[in-house]
């Protein structure tokens, strides 16, 4: 037990303070980021160490987490891989992962990509999963070439806007395909 708390330990320190550093950012909460107390630190440790990630790896991925919530405002970590964005929710591929799968879900080492659930536009890029299932207008944190699944309610238009927010293209619910998010700027789910 005293091995598994040491481990714990050390990777939460592992994971935060060297993954953030790796990212360059600054350990201190940023703008748009909500510091996390440390037993919810704690429990991020726990599902990287119970997913299987060494600590470097968990330091990766972290800094990963790290990059997306200095760049979005009012997103929050919810779990080690998870946050939550406006809008829905993104969850990131961690290292050793093909698809993005929540580390805190039974579900955390299937090796099928996580299902579109009924109502959701559903964004991917490698294995990262950028899960809307809210209307309104919302940043595009990616771009380089990428899938999509309109999985709302039949009908609904999903609209993808430039940095000018024209619209660059758009998808009729139920619909499917590539996309490329290097021009789109802002999504519009519904």
């Amino acid at each position: 037990m005293n091995k598994i708390r040491t481990f714990m330990m050390r990777a939460t320190v592992g994971v935060f303070a060297a993954g953030a550093l790796a990212a360059g950012v600054p350990v201190a909460p940023t703008a748009g980021a909500q510091a996390a107390p440390d037993e919810v630190r704690t429990t991020f440790a726990a599902q990287t160490y119970r997913a299987g990630l060494t600590p470097a790896q968990a330091g990766e991925l972290q800094a990963e987490v790290d990059g997306y919530l200095a760049r979005e405002e009012g997103s929050r970590q919810i779990s080690a891989n998870r946050i939550a964005v406006p809008g829905g929710e993104l969850t990131v591929a961690a290292p050793g992962q093909g698809f993005a799968h929540d580390l805190a879900s039974p579900a955390a080492r299937s090796a099928l990509p996580a299902a579109c659930g009924y109502g959701h536009l559903c964004l991917y890029r490698g294995g990262d999963v950028l899960d809307f299932f809210r209307c309104g207008t919302y940043n595009m944190p990616w771009t380089g070439d990428g899938t999509f699944n309109n999985n709302q309610t039949s009908g609904t238009v999903a609209r993808f806007l430039n940095s000018n927010r024209t619209e660059r293209w758009s998808s009729r619910a139920p619909q499917t395909g590539t996309a490329t998010w290097t021009q789109v700027y802002y999504v519009v789910p519904c």
